[in-house]
């Protein structure tokens, strides 16, 4: 790696594996891209020590942790057990205060442990957890994203995702959020990159645009 690179590690949202990112292409003599990918949780494990786990796949000093959905809460709790550059979330949120009303009130009535999860081979209510989008006409591409199907991974997910709490506001984060994102609707978003008719799903269906700014959003001094 030369001393002109930034090291930039990607994080896909729940379910999905880093096919998400095949769209995006970066200067190679600038950045290394390096993909993670989510590991099954132990039985029992907190996000806390899950993120603790996933900070030691990263070979890197102060790298930039970019994460989508699920994955951008992610890439913030391991930015409190490491040193980070600079953490750049998409389509997700900072805060509990951004989750829409819908997960708060799973938080306090647990309804979301009665969602048929067992059913995770089902591709396309997958992806409407996952993604938030109903793919009727696209089931063969989401089925290509969407290649963890474990039932006790997926209620883990969704059981952090809803009980989420951050730890603070990180200073050198940027958030990009997609202002048609059915996921984590924007009217709850604050202090945000909006990208204009983006979905959840905008690092997949918007890679241009990603591929246009982020040269331009990384901190790369």
């Amino acid at each position: 790696m030369s001393d002109q690179e930034t090291v930039l590690y990607l994080m896909p949202g729940m379910a999905a594996n880093p096919s998400i990112f095949d769209g995006l292409s970066l200067d190679e003599n600038k950045f290394k891209v390096i993909r993670l990918e989510w590991f099954q949780p132990s039985k029992g494990i907190n996000f806390e020590n899950y993120a603790k786990q996933m900070c030691k796949r990263i070979m890197h000093k102060n790298p930039v942790l970019l994460g989508v959905s699920f994955g951008g809460l992610l890439v913030q709790e391991m930015a409190h057990h490491m040193q980070v550059k600079q953490v750049i979330v998409v389509s997700s949120v900072k805060s509990e205060k951004e989750l829409p009303k819908r997960m708060l009130f799973a938080k306090y009535t647990k309804v979301h442990k009665l969602l048929p999860t067992g059913l995770v081979n089902n591709v396309e209510l997958l992806a409407k957890y996952a993604f938030g989008e109903t793919v009727t006409k696209r089931l063969a591409l989401y089925e290509m994203y969407l290649s963890i199907r474990d039932k006790y991974y997926i209620d883990w997910s969704i059981d952090n995702i809803v009980n989420w709490k951050s730890k603070g506001k990180l200073p050198n984060l940027i958030h990009i959020h997609g202002e048609k994102d059915a996921v984590f609707p924007i009217v709850n978003i604050q202090n945000c990159i909006t990208v204009k008719n983006g979905t959840h799903t905008m690092i997949i269906h918007r890679a241009k645009w990603f591929n246009e700014q982020l040269p331009i959003l990384i901190d790369t001094d």
